[in-house]
């Protein structure tokens, strides 16, 4: 019986691995598209004028891949019934619209790519209008750089124009509708843009969407009587080809929107008239009404600024920051 050696030298069996390689496989020629929707780890793409099934290439790591991405595929992006592609390349960014859980979770969940107009659907009444919840779409819509649009509905109930007035100082354009009105103006804000719908559930967005995009068939909802609530009839976030031209992104009906991902001094480039009066603000100001030695301010009491547009944009400031504007001081 052998006894083992511990002086003696053994020859450890060498393990045969594939040689590293540098080069990397080029997608150069692959297909482009864009999600449109995602459910359970599968992709739907739209690649030119057809639908095609993918799930996203391990390669990819942890990079996300959301509604509205432009992709390349590899593998079958035929779209043929069975067939599944990969997507193996996510293309850069032209805007990313965000939101957090809460104004305390400063984790940010990304909801849409590559849209340059964010339509924020309010109904005039039934149910009432949120105006702290559409401060909060205009506060992403800047942070993104997306143009904010106020789409108005059920305007047969009721006057919008209280509701617009709080608005028109922003320069906010907006749109009026009523169920079986015409739709024209809508249609002419949407066409050759990259639009998302926005809006609590019960104000009308999937009624619109059928309404400009004929053969959509999004379910509708009614609003609870004794809650003022609408039921959720959209669960998923959809992107849809706009007849004449442009892509519409229908979203979920959203009860909240946090914003603890947005940097407070960025929403000041949005308003590039008192940006520049900022400039003289002392260090560190925030802006905000109860700001010592704040230049807009000054700028007020010297007729160089718009009050009714410094309250408007303080606002905004006292939505991102979770708390009511009214809590704070009139500025002197």
């Amino acid at each position: 019986m052998s006894r083992y050696d511990e002086e003696a030298k053994y020859d450890r069996p060498k393990r045969r691995t594939r040689p590293r390689t540098k080069d990397r496989p080029s997608y150069d020629d692959a297909a482009e598209g864009i999600v449109i929707t995602r459910d359970r780890g599968r992709y739907t793409c739209w690649v030119g004028d057809r639908e095609v099934t993918a799930m996203k290439a391990r390669q990819l790591g942890r990079t996300g891949v959301i509604v509205g991405d432009r992709v390349k595929l590899d593998g079958n992006a035929t779209g043929d019934q069975g067939t599944l592609a990969r997507i193996v390349e996510v293309l850069p960014r032209t805007t990313l619209l965000r939101r957090s859980a809460d104004d305390d979770d400063p984790v940010e969940r990304p909801l849409v790519a590559n849209a340059d107009q964010l339509v924020i659907v309010v109904a005039v009444a039934n149910p009432e209008p949120r105006t702290g919840l559409i401060d909060r779409f205009l506060v992403a819509a800047y942070d993104a750089g997306m143009r904010p649009l106020l789409c108005l509905t059920k305007t047969d109930l009721a006057d919008p124009d209280p509701l617009l007035s709080i608005y028109r100082p922003l320069g906010v354009e907006s749109v009026a509708t009523h169920q079986g009105g015409d739709l024209t103006e809508l249609r002419e804000q949407l066409h050759d843009r990259t639009s998302v719908l926005v809006g609590h559930s019960g104000v009308g967005k999937s009624t619109l969407v059928n309404g400009v995009i004929p053969g959509a068939d999004r379910a509708t909802g009614i609003v609870n009587e004794v809650t003022g609530r609408g039921r959720h009839t959209s669960t998923n976030t959809v992107v849809l080809r706009l007849p004449d031209g442009g892509w519409l992104i229908d979203t979920p009906g959203i009860r909240s929107f946090g914003l603890a991902h947005v940097d407070p001094d960025r929403l000041i480039h949005a308003f590039p008239d008192l940006e520049e009066i900022t400039q003289d603000c002392p260090r560190g100001c925030t802006h905000t009404a109860d700001a010592p030695d704040c230049a807009l301010d000054e700028a007020i009491r010297e007729g160089r600024a718009d009050p009714a547009r410094v309250d408007s944009f303080r606002r905004l400031l006292a939505s991102r920051e979770g708390r009511d504007l009214r809590e704070a001081p009139e500025p002197t």
